[in-house]
């Protein structure tokens, strides 16, 4: 990936639907006025939906162990079990 191009701001207006046809497939932009750069139009990073088991098990190994009975209880202690039992208690 090389430098991104220049365009100038009436490009920008003229050409709009084309650059950002040119962004979406991961074109990059300087856009310029009077002949300096004032901004850039760069592609949105797109959001991971699936990651390798490899990272997932690295990550879950670093979590401490959880001890169920102790979670369970602690559940217990905080949550009605009877909540939405329109003949619970």
């Amino acid at each position: 990936m090389g430098q991104p191009a220049e365009i100038s701001q009436r490009d920008l207006r003229m050409r709009s639907r084309e650059i950002m046809d040119a962004v979406e497939r991961g074109d990059s932009f300087v856009v310029t006025r009077d002949g300096r750069g004032i901004g850039q139009l760069i592609p949105l990073r797109q959001r991971r939906t699936f990651i390798p088991r490899d990272e997932v098990q690295a990550l879950l190994g670093s979590l401490p162990a959880i001890d169920a009975q102790r979670f369970r209880a602690d559940l217990d202690a905080v949550v009605d079990p009877y909540a939405d039992d329109p003949y619970g208690r």
